[in-house]
């Protein structure tokens, strides 16, 4: 290991670069002769070119230093995680890495930078100090993790609570200015955290509901919703929501109608946006706060690709070929947080490339996509879907990306372009992909039209998966007859059910994945639409043509252990028929 702290460089990145076989000598040069020009760091030139990845850049900065490379997991040592503020962690991207033989070893991603922290580290913990090199990436990881801890919610709210108490004990019910005044700064923590909190649970929603038991803060994860820290009184539920009101520029007075806005954050370098729903209910106003994180799917493994979604190859197959379409309809279905957006982007990154003019106008921008121009809808200052939409004609796109079809006039609008030479992806709610056209009829819109426009109708849901702990279990005869299956076909079949460890906090899942059904239209399907056919005969065509139904699809995850009977069952309708 390491000892001394300040190394001087021994060689040239790019020459260890070329020794590591990381990259070609002429590779080398063409990154010399950009970096001559536009005068950035080399190490982030090789990045934007796609010549290194962050691993592989770590590795050369610790030859570089002769320091030894390591591939950060995760710190787990709490100690050694709060020995040091987040503000300087952050400042000086460092993470104590580990502790042995009276030497602290932190883990650096740029030792150049961070030279000044090292004397600053031994007089804080008398300790000496040696450096080991990780990846940038490995280390913002671990200190948002920090950040989590360091954030505690069950803390602020375990405060509110014996100050309560006291109050009580004293018999002060009643809120004066001094309380108020007393209250604001407990207030913003509790708000602040929860929603920190939520963003590093990965929550899709925070629910604050106001009971005749307190204030509830709920987080949705994965689908379902989970109690976030224990009741706090009813007294702070005013100062909770009036503190939401002021973030998202609501009217503090109005108590007794809806409202609706929203808000932005900086966390971690990374902007997330928030929309704010505001409903009075008998004990007071409730908020959900929908969490619209644009780098959570991007700071995922692999590229932001239709891939990642973990579909069948007959499928991924099927909904490439719709997403290459010349022109028409990609028409996506499904309940909100079904995942509809979020599928809609990687079908967007498959086809964007140079020669092609990708325009997006929705509300809001949850992903940011290079080289897309993306358009927030702004319904204050006059910004609708529709207007967007006629805006966006007149620059000449070759795919357009609409948010959401909500009235007629968007709906008119979306189906001319995708009649006049554009490929348009878009979303509605609808139950299934059956009842789309009944959608499109009650805004007013000719089936005709519609069937000349729509190329195809993506259902989609999400279904939760089963953590690596999870347990062998069979089901009786009667369950499986209930669920539509044949138990005289499933003799041999291994199914599994959650437990629950410390990685998946107990839930026994870890995440979500897509199910889709995909509904392509020939000139059959058209015509059945059209003709208005019963349901049973739309699903026999559809059947015929390869599709796989929102029901199959889940028991075939059933089947292939990634989720439970119990999840099948609770996503989707249970048909005897597998349809």
């Amino acid at each position: 290991m390491a000892k001394r702290r300040y190394r001087r460089k021994t060689k040239k990145v790019g020459d260890i670069a070329v020794n590591l076989g990381f990259m070609t000598h002429e590779q080398l040069n063409y990154i010399l002769s950009k970096k001559a020009i536009t005068k950035q760091l080399f190490g982030q030139l090789c990045l934007e070119e796609g010549f290194l990845d962050h691993e592989m850049l770590a590795r050369i900065i610790a030859e570089q230093y002769a320091y030894e490379y390591i591939v950060l997991e995760e710190v787990k040592d709490a100690d050694l995680l709060n020995m040091f503020k987040l503000d300087f962690m952050s400042k000086y991207l460092l993470i104590p890495y580990q502790k042995k033989d009276g030497i602290l070893e932190i883990a650096m991603a740029e030792p150049a930078l961070s030279f000044d922290a090292i004397d600053e580290l031994e007089l804080l913990t008398d300790l000496s100090v040696s450096i080991v090199i990780a990846s940038e990436p490995r280390i913002k990881q671990n200190l948002k993790k920090v950040e989590a801890s360091q954030k505690l919610l069950d803390t602020v709210s375990y405060d509110m609570r014996l100050s309560l108490v006291r109050e009580t004990d004293k018999g002060e019910d009643v809120l004066t200015s001094e309380t108020v005044s007393a209250e604001e700064s407990p207030i913003v923590k509790l708000v602040d955290s929860t929603i920190l909190d939520g963003i590093m649970k990965r929550a899709s929603d925070i629910h604050i509901e106001a009971t005749e038991n307190g204030v509830i803060i709920r987080y949705r994860l994965d689908g379902m919703l989970h109690q976030a820290t224990d009741p706090i009184d009813i007294q702070y539920q005013s100062p909770i929501v009036s503190r939401i009101k002021v973030m998202a520029e609501l009217d503090i007075a109005e108590k007794r109608i809806p409202q609706d806005g929203r808000f932005k954050l900086m966390v971690m370098d990374q902007y997330v946006d928030f929309r704010v729903s505001i409903l009075p209910a008998i004990f007071g106003e409730n908020v959900v706060i929908r969490i619209l994180d644009r780098e959570s799917v991007a700071s995922g493994s692999g590229d932001f690709q239709l891939d990642g979604m973990g579909l069948p190859d007959s499928e991924l197959a099927r909904i490439r070929r719709m997403i290459h379409a010349p022109y028409g309809m990609f028409l996506m279905t499904g309940p909100t947080g079904s995942g509809k957006t979020t599928t809609l982007y990687r079908a967007l990154s498959e086809v964007n490339s140079k020669d092609v003019k990708i325009v997006t106008i929705e509300d809001p921008v949850e992903y940011q996509l290079r080289g897309v121009t993306q358009i927030p809808v702004n319904e204050k200052k006059g910004l609708t879907f529709a207007k967007g939409l006629r805006a966006v004609l007149r620059h000449d796109p070759d795919k357009i990306l609409v948010g959401e079809i909500r009235d007629p006039e968007t709906a008119q609008i979306a189906l001319q372009s995708a009649l006049t030479g554009h490929l348009v992806f878009t979303t509605i709610h609808a139950n299934s992909s059956f009842e789309v056209i009944n959608r499109f009829i009650h805004m007013g819109i000719e089936p005709y039209n519609l069937m000349s426009a729509l190329n195809c109708v993506v259902a989609q849901r999400l279904i939760r998966v089963l953590c690596d702990c999870k347990e062998e279990t069979s089901h009786a005869e009667k369950t499986l007859v209930e669920s539509g299956l044949v138990p005289q076909e499933l003799h041999d079949q291994i199914f599994y059910k959650a437990k629950g460890c410390e990685i998946c906090k107990g839930t026994g899942f870890g995440g979500r994945k897509a199910i889709i059904e995909l509904i392509e239209l020939d000139d059959d399907m058209r015509t059945l639409f059209i003709d208005r056919a019963p349901i049973t005969a739309l699903k026999k065509k559809a059947l015929d043509a390869g599709s796989v139904f929102l029901r199959m699809a889940a028991i075939q995850e059933v089947m292939n252990g990634i989720t439970t009977l119990e999840e099948a069952n609770r996503v989707t309708f249970i048909d005897p028929k597998g349809a």
